[in-house]
């Protein structure tokens, strides 16, 4: 990094560039991850998310731009010491043990042997696997298999753990089980940077997230800034073409049968709303507050080429 590392990110990134031949893949990437905080790096397929996380542990380097992780350059080895990772896709063999398959990891990540029992007790129970550390992996579930991986990146009690697409292929029991995981990771004051794109999931379990597109930030905060306001549906017949004209001047509407959505309309709109369609002649049979999600933001910022 040019300028010196800032205090309490444990992942910075300027200017990160990566091209494939004629497709780039990273275009000037900023990113930011607070520690102790539960990050969500969100982006259609093909945004650049996965070539971002593998530069960030070396698996490939940037064409331009540099990164820190935990306040070391990514260029030295030892910025990696402390950081845990899940990559999408992985295998164990399936004669191991649980504990078979950490002892491999620990040996690989150069932790003393006198320290391998607590490591693998503390993984396991983590990771909700303490009494299946002598099952072979051939007897896992798919959730069980995805909790062992998460309990190997748990190795070494990191402070920054990776997740690249850690609900794949889960059912809702994995993915409510991998949520209280995490939820329990953060509170214990590891830092988590979730690559994802199930956008419910992130909603659920982040604090804050970025957006990025075609390798570009687009933005990036804590839920509650980037949510737009979610708006009102009002099902009504009968409405007059001057309140249909009024609330078209100041809101986006569109309608769905008998009902009216009206975007970013706030709480306290409604009752104005409800009275011009009244007085006009229409009659209301129901209102509902529709809450901000972040399908809908997501949806606005990558919409189109």
């Amino acid at each position: 990094m040019t300028a010196p590392a800032r205090a309490g990110l444990a992942v910075e990134a300027r200017g990160l560039t990566k091209r494939y031949r004629d497709t780039v893949a990273l275009d000037g990437l900023d990113l930011e991850v607070e520690e102790g905080h539960v990050f969500g790096l969100l982006g259609p397929n093909g945004a650049g998310k996965t070539t971002a996380v593998k530069i960030l542990l070396g698996l490939t380097h940037a064409d331009s731009g540099a990164a820190l992780l935990l306040g070391t350059p990514i260029e030295e080895p030892t910025s990696r010491q402390r950081v845990g990772y899940l990559p999408e896709l992985f295998r164990y063999p399936g004669w191991q043990s649980a504990r078979e398959v950490l002892v491999h990891h620990l040996r690989l990540a150069g932790i003393p042997g006198a320290r391998w029992a607590r490591e693998i007790d503390g993984a396991l129970r983590n990771a909700d696997l303490a009494d299946r550390a002598e099952s072979r992996v051939s007897t896992f579930s798919k959730g069980m298999t995805q909790r062992l991986g998460l309990a190997v990146a748990l190795i070494g009690a990191p402070a920054l753990v990776i997740l690249d697409e850690p609900t794949t292929a889960l059912d809702p029991i994995g993915r409510l089980e991998l949520r209280e995981i995490i939820r329990g990771l953060r509170d214990a004051g590891t830092t988590v940077l979730l690559n994802s794109h199930q956008l419910a999931e992130v909603e659920q379990v982040c604090d804050r997230v970025a957006i990025i597109h075609h390798g570009r930030l687009q933005v990036s905060g804590a839920l509650s800034e980037l949510l737009l306001p979610g708006g009102v549906r009002i099902r009504a017949t009968g409405i007059p073409g001057e309140a249909l004209a009024r609330l078209r001047a100041d809101h986006e509407v569109t309608e769905d049968g008998a009902w009216l959505r009206i975007a970013g309309a706030p709480e306290e709109a409604i009752p104005g709303m409800v009275s011009a369609i009244v007085q006009g002649g229409g009659e209301v049979y129901g209102v509902e507050l529709l809450q901000p999600t972040l399908e809908e933001r997501f949806r606005q910022l990558v919409a189109g080429p």
